[in-house]
């Protein structure tokens, strides 16, 4: 018998029931009872049991997201993986490929561990559709594979084709250091990776080149900036009252993207930037632009006694 991470199980020889929490190799699993201990069971030794609402199986299906849940309208469209907690079974999470466009995707997902493959997914996803593609254990984080995805995207309509996504995600713990969400289409929380603006960002090599050779005249000054930037918007604009949210958003990101590029040009080698915990919107929008830079070694929150969760810390190569 097949049993998967989440699966709820009965031992044969013994009156004990529990969770499968963790695969120890092709004869073991780890399961976890209710005491919380994880225990070493040969699979001989296990049988499921049926009736009890496992997240695996619920989700085999793709289904329709319900419109009805606030997240959903708050997303942007794209392709997302929601990596879902096991509410029942411990450290247990399960990866969700979520379809928030209107294509059609044709989607594989290889694992890669020390050189070694492992094609894990295959199928197609409807667009606005869901399916759970893989389970692992946070306990395991260390020695998870890479996710290798290769994504090709459909559509009838009068439109211009869209160039085939492929990516490489390593999870980090850092990947699972915020907050758990509410999960759209999913009644589990958990946390929402946006897999379209993972792609790596491309160089334009002839405007490199051309900057290279231009007349110091045409060359401009970078300012040396500050060790810690303050991204309040009272810091940044006198007239912060007038602004509309998003007015005051974009200037906060522009005012963050200017210093960090500068911190570059200067040679740092790490830099604060303080942007408050609030409702964790502007947080969220420089972290991203922080995981894509190619200058950026690492980035963790700075100094909690001082800042607690409002700022950030950036560690450049």
């Amino acid at each position: 018998m097949k049993f998967k991470l989440g699966d709820f199980v009965r031992f044969v020889d013994e009156k004990r029931e529990g969770y499968v929490t963790k695969v120890i190799d092709a004869q073991t699993l780890g399961v976890t009872d209710d005491d919380g201990f994880e225990i070493p069971v040969a699979i001989s030794n296990l049988t499921s049991v049926h009736g009890h609402g496992v997240v695996a199986e619920e989700v085999d299906s793709p289904k329709p997201i319900q419109v009805n849940i606030p997240s959903v309208s708050a997303l942007a469209n794209g392709i997302y993986l929601a990596v879902a907690t096991d509410q029942k079974a411990g450290n247990v999470v399960h990866f969700h490929l979520q379809n928030h466009s209107s294509n059609i995707l044709l989607t594989t997902l290889t694992t890669v561990r020390k050189e070694k493959y492992a094609g894990v997914y295959h199928g197609i996803v409807a667009a606005h559709q869901s399916v759970l593609i893989y389970s692992a254990s946070l306990a395991d984080l260390d020695i998870w594979p890479e996710f290798a995805f290769q994504i090709l995207f459909f559509t009838n309509t009068d439109t211009k084709p869209v160039d085939p996504l492929v990516l490489h995600k390593k999870f980090r713990a850092k990947d699972f250091s915020t907050a758990q969400i509410s999960l759209p289409q999913l009644k589990n929380t958990g946390w929402l990776i946006r897999l379209d603006d993972l792609a790596p960002i491309t160089i334009d090599a002839q405007k490199l080149k051309e900057s290279f050779f231009k007349s110091p005249g045409e060359k401009k000054t970078v300012t040396m900036p500050a060790k810690e930037i303050d991204l309040h918007i009272e810091k940044l604009r006198d007239d912060h009252h007038f602004l509309e949210p998003d007015e005051m958003l974009q200037i906060q990101l522009n005012h963050f993207q200017t210093a960090i590029d500068a911190a570059v040009v200067h040679h740092f080698d790490k830099m604060i930037f303080i942007h408050g915990s609030g409702n964790g919107t502007l947080r969220d929008k420089i972290h991203k632009l922080i995981s894509k830079n190619p200058h950026v070694k690492t980035y963790m929150d700075a100094r909690k006694e001082k800042f607690g969760y409002g700022a950030t810390e950036v560690v450049f190569k």
